[in-house]
């Protein structure tokens, strides 16, 4: 059975607009010509041919990162409707909660799902997210929101996130979520080989 290397691209081979440890190039025997791109576990996933040059991979992973960047965005809610979204849920869900947002934007978090700041009434929310089930943002969103007005998980905040239709299977998909990109990320002990090879 062949067994492919991964390669995550660090600060010294980085390629322009990447971000670091963001995309995970795999080199694989079984490849011959083709390269393929994907989404797992919160990186892209560049799986290209074992005998590929350097040249070769340098030229062709970004135009394999922006395919599938340009694939998402397509499918992504603009922050403006994210904005739109949350005064839905609240309006809906929550009548008695008036505040709203004063921004809503996507950002790169791999620690949490998003964060709300009651001073400003911000709200910044996962780009894991993106291309998720609506059920599964929204219920991000809703969290996020309740924090306007409640800044911890207390019994209030706790009443309120339970009027949400679908919280159980949408908690469920973000637990299964997370619990996959732990089992998917590579090693410690593979990516100290690729540090020394």
């Amino acid at each position: 059975m062949d067994t492919p290397a991964f390669e995550e691209l660090g600060s010294e081979n980085t390629l322009p607009g990447i971000n670091e440890g963001e995309i995970i190039v795999i080199r694989s025997t079984r490849r011959k010509k083709n390269i393929s791109a994907y989404r797992q576990g919160g990186r892209i996933v560049v799986s290209i041919p074992a005998r590929m040059s350097k040249a070769d991979e340098r030229a062709m992973v970004p135009e394999m990162v922006a395919k599938i960047r340009a694939q998402e965005a397509a499918i992504t809610m603009s922050e403006e409707a994210l904005a739109s979204r949350i005064d839905e849920l609240l309006t809906q869900l929550v009548p008695e909660i008036s505040l709203r947002p004063a921004s809503v934007v996507w950002r790169g978090m791999r620690e949490r799902w998003g964060s709300c700041t009651g001073v400003d009434r911000s709200i910044r929310i996962s780009d894991r997210l993106k291309g998720a089930p609506d059920y599964a943002l929204d219920y991000v969103l809703f969290h996020e929101a309740i924090h306007l007005e409640y800044f911890d998980h207390g019994a209030e905040f706790k009443e309120l996130l339970a009027r949400f239709p679908k919280a159980e299977i949408a908690s469920a998909y973000l637990d299964g979520y997370e619990a996959a990109e732990t089992a998917l990320a590579a090693p410690e002990a593979l990516k100290k080989l690729l540090a020394k090879g």
